[in-house]
């Protein structure tokens, strides 16, 4: 069981910024797991935002495209600890963002396409104010 617990929302203005984190803990190796950020606005779909690569492979990055240039997502394995840095925060930003995990595939994808993920965090509220 891998255990994750996200924290750092908050609320900020229109063109603030925020550095969330999510530390993980269980029964797992770390630098085998694929991370990733996903998000829930308020009557829309959950949303996947950043995906993390395992440090054990190549640690690639991906992004939905509004968030690219304006969102970091990144981990520190001696913490056990992803990290997604927010930078020019807008309102449509507002939502819940979870953090989950999932163990890599040995065969086909690396990891999760979409929100296919096995552990979940309980959520942090970001809201961004205009």
């Amino acid at each position: 069981q891998v255990h994750l617990v996200e924290s750092g929302g908050g609320s900020v203005q229109g063109g603030g910024s925020l550095r969330l984190s999510c530390a993980v803990s269980g029964h797992t190796y770390y630098n085998t797991l694929c991370m990733a950020w996903f998000r829930q606005a308020p009557g829309k779909e959950r949303e996947g935002v950043a995906t993390i690569e395992p440090v054990d492979f190549d640690g690639s990055t991906s992004y939905t495209e509004s968030v690219k240039g304006r969102f970091t997502i990144s981990q520190d394995t001696g913490k056990n600890t992803l990290y997604l840095q927010m930078n020019d925060l807008k309102p449509e930003d507002t939502a819940i963002y979870y953090c989950a995990a999932a163990p890599h595939r040995p065969l086909g994808l690396l990891c999760p396409g979409g929100d296919e993920y096995d552990y979940w965090g309980q959520g942090t509220q970001v809201t961004v104010s205009s």
